[in-house]
């Protein structure tokens, strides 16, 4: 997991998403500082800026840090802060980050993942060779603590994750990948690779 820069919102997200969301919970009596009612099913206007998180963030996973293929993957537009608790945060753009299906649905709406906006990078090692993902030794004990919560919660350590890593690793060892296509397709083996000065 790698620092996410927030990208600016596009100029056709107000119309396009903002207020056709806005106009819907006011339709329906949605309060927007409170939760919303159980099995309350809410428009998905925030699917037709897909395209534009796709642009903005490079098609990569906020979570996972690889390349998601716009055509035979899926990307979701995940709610950092979670809709159904927040409907004011519903169709807002700076709640949005771009993430694989695997990781959404992770994700789902619990509070104890870090967000890839406020991050620093660095709070995630990776050894290369095997895949495993752990925090920094010497981060604070309470960062340690929610860095060992992120990655338990999105499976981020589990064996496709571990398998997924070490094989982009591999490619480039063997000349499969150049640095500059690693640093594409999977950001965060890239950014350990050569702060393990192995680029």
């Amino acid at each position: 997991m790698l620092h996410v820069i927030p990208q600016p919102e596009p100029a056709d997200f107000d119309s396009k998403v903002r207020q056709k969301g806005l106009a819907h919970l006011k339709k329906y009596g949605y309060a927007l500082d409170r939760p919303l009612p159980p099995k309350a099913n809410i428009k998905a206007y925030w699917t037709s800026c897909l395209d534009d998180l796709f642009d903005k963030y490079s098609s990569t996973c906020a979570y996972l840090a690889v390349h998601i293929e716009r055509v035979t993957a899926i990307g979701n537009v995940d709610h950092f802060a979670p809709k159904s608790q927040m409907p004011a945060e519903a169709y807002e753009w700076s709640n949005y980050r771009l993430v694989c299906s695997r990781m959404n649905s992770c994700k789902r709406e619990f509070h104890d993942v870090l967000d890839p906006f406020l991050i620093e990078n660095g709070y995630f090692y990776l050894e290369l060779v095997s895949g495993q993902i752990f925090p920094d030794p010497d981060l604070d004990s309470a960062t340690k603590e929610s860095v060992i919560d992120t990655i338990a919660r999105l499976g981020l350590d589990g064996a496709n994750c571990r398998r997924l890593r070490a094989s982009h690793f591999g490619d480039y060892i063997a000349g499969e990948f150049t640095a500059s296509f690693l640093k594409k397709m999977s950001p965060f083996v890239w950014y350990e690779a050569r702060r393990q000065g192995l680029l």
